[in-house]
């Protein structure tokens, strides 16, 4: 909901260190700022500087690199992107992981270069799959390098349905390792 207004910061990070240096940027800068934090994140734990460093807004990090498909994660998706990729490099399947850190501003230049590359794309979002962030990259995308696209886009999200109470029925509810490695054969297999 927040994306869409102007002169408004969306910051989703996917780890300790982003966090960290994701916040602070936030603090220092003089814009309103929107930090969200996943409540399945607090127990993460990674490697973290002692000393003070910002991370820019609008840059993201390109996680894993790969050739074949291009998937943008968000926030706790990365992690659920990595153990995906850990699974299609047994099946010869390299795909390229970009976290965009923040969703306002959006890094496209680095999505765009990316699927210039692999020529497939795969977004992974856990919020409702109408109109989340997912939507907007795969629009943005599929207006500015459809040349470059050799499969349809595909969008992982939970069902458009309100999220369960019961905790097994939430976990069924949110994407899975295994709901990104059938999206990204699914790409890779269109039109052999």
């Amino acid at each position: 909901m927040f994306p869409h207004i102007p002169g408004l910061k969306v910051v989703v990070p996917s780890s300790p260190y982003d966090a960290k240096g994701l916040l602070a940027q936030s603090i220092r800068d003089n814009d309103p700022v929107i930090f969200f934090e996943h409540k399945a994140m607090y127990d993460v734990t990674g490697e973290v500087p002692e000393e003070s460093y910002t991370i820019p807004f609008g840059a993201a990090n390109v996680v894993r690199k790969g050739d074949d498909v291009t998937v943008v994660a968000i926030g706790r998706m990365v992690s659920v992107a990595e153990d995906a990729a850990k699974e299609l490099e047994g099946s010869g399947i390299s795909i390229e992981i970009i976290d965009p850190r923040t969703v306002s501003p959006l890094d496209l230049d680095t999505i765009l270069e990316s699927v210039a590359n692999t020529g497939r794309l795969v977004v992974v979002d856990e919020a409702s799959p109408r109109c989340n962030i997912a939507t907007d990259i795969s629009a943005q995308v599929v207006s500015e390098a459809f040349g470059d696209l050799k499969a349809p886009v595909k969008m992982v999200s939970p069902p458009h349905v309100p999220v369960p109470f019961a905790g097994p029925l939430e976990d069924l509810y949110i994407p899975s390792a295994q709901d990104i490695i059938n999206a990204v054969k699914t790409v890779t297999e269109w039109r052999k």
